[in-house]
């Protein structure tokens, strides 16, 4: 071995006990999900139990060992029963395809489909389940069909007289504020839209299962495992945790960001970036122009966001194949940016721009939104922040009742 090699060789073995004392710590100090909690300190909750649990492919411990495969190996407890939300238990499927029932190839258990012609656990399915487990990561938003599934758990086990335990994950947008109208319920009640909140809630999926328990009368027996190291004021990226896409079209801590704005694209006639490598983080269509769509939301001067033209072609969805214009949204203050408000002057610009070419779907931003009052909003050309201002009396008041249902430190 060359001097120089070995003198580089010394100094790794030197500072190798330094790096990992330093891993360690950093592990140590990370957010504890439910999943460990529960198979930790609190595991009487299932000791003796057959047991049945409502995940997909995010439910992993720090380690990426996933629930279903820890359950049947943890001793005194039978896992009888996985049910599968939107895009599989493995996270296959792309959006709003069928999910099948099937066997799990690791654990030999039978998988049941939530997302097909059953979207709740039926007694059958239920026959051989002492207590129901949920454990999905959420996205923080109500249009996410994962808080759906996690409604029609609850309201199972409540019928069939079973306890219902969530293992509590973070909600990826820290909790800097409430955005978006109250769904107007239940006329607008959908599997995109199951609950009267707004469209960013600001609470932890274990935080909003007492809502729903509240708000649809259930009489359940709810247990919430809780997190540790964990406070509402974190964003995903600083918790310690690995992010695992919660689905296709979500790959990273970014594009959860601006998801909830980006997605009322997908109620309009334009590309809300799927088929490409940024889907929601980039909106356009073949008769944009970007550059001057750029120049156009620039000069309003939004808070913590910075756009820029944006040439993409997708290869799936809308306008498959056909080269197309628009914009990327770039985050430059998390904490200020609000993304339905960025969301809400770009669907207004677009609209003025291109009046003739610019069309909604009509169902899917209603349903979307919570309301029709902000499509027919814009359709008149009223400012953004008057629309908003239309709101804030709805918001006032779930900020005031979802306090009761807080479980960290905000």
């Amino acid at each position: 071995m060359m001097p120089e090699c070995r003198q580089s060789a010394q100094r790794w073995i030197v500072c190798l006990p330094v790096l990992m004392l330093a891993c360690a710590a950093a592990f140590a100090q990370s957010v504890v999900p439910g999943l460990e909690v529960l198979l930790g300190e609190q595991k009487s909750l299932i000791e003796g139990k057959r047991v049945g649990l409502i995940a997909n492919h995010t439910a992993v411990d720090r380690r990426m060992r996933h629930a279903a495969d820890l359950l049947a190996r943890t001793p005194g407890v039978r896992l009888t029963a996985l049910f599968a939300p939107e895009h599989g238990i493995r996270g296959m499927v792309q959006a709003g395809g069928e999910v099948t029932d099937t066997r799990d190839v690791r654990t030999g258990v039978p998988v049941y489909s939530l997302y097909g012609e059953t979207r709740r656990p039926t007694p059958a399915m239920l026959e051989d389940v002492d207590v129901l487990i949920f454990d999905i990561q959420d996205a923080g938003v109500r249009f996410y069909t994962y808080i759906s599934t996690l409604g029609e758990g609850m309201a199972a086990a409540a019928e069939k007289g079973i306890p219902f335990i969530v293992l509590d994950r973070p909600n990826p947008l820290a909790d800097t504020g409430t955005e978006g109208p109250i769904l107007d319920y239940p006329r607008l009640k959908s599997f995109v839209g199951a609950y009267p909140i707004p469209i960013r809630y600001g609470l932890t999926i274990g935080e909003l299962a007492g809502f729903i328990k509240d708000a649809h009368q259930l009489k359940l027996q709810l247990t919430v495992v809780k997190m540790e190291n964990y406070s509402a004021g974190l964003w995903y990226d600083q918790t310690g945790l690995q992010w695992i896409a919660p689905s296709p079209n979500l790959p990273a801590t970014s594009t959860a960001t601006v998801y909830p704005g980006m997605c009322l694209f997908e109620g309009t006639n334009m590309s809300e970036g799927r088929g490409t490598t940024q889907p929601f983080e980039m909106v356009g269509a073949p008769w944009i122009d970007g550059p001057r769509l750029a120049d156009e939301l620039a000069a309003l001067g939004l808070e913590g966001v910075l756009f820029r033209p944006a040439f993409f072609t997708p290869i799936s969805s809308k306008h498959q194949g056909q080269a197309c214009q628009g914009v990327q949204v770039h985050v430059t203050d998390r904490d200020r940016f609000r993304p339905v408000f960025v969301a809400l002057h770009m669907l207004s610009v677009i609209k003025k721009s291109y009046p003739s070419e610019f069309q909604w779907r009509e169902s899917a931003i209603d349903r979307l939104a919570g309301t029709d009052g902000l499509r027919r909003a814009l359709d008149r050309g009223m400012p953004v922040n008057e629309t908003i201002a239309g709101w804030q009396e709805g918001l006032k008041s779930f900020d005031a009742a979802r306090r009761r249902y807080f479980l960290y430190p905000r």
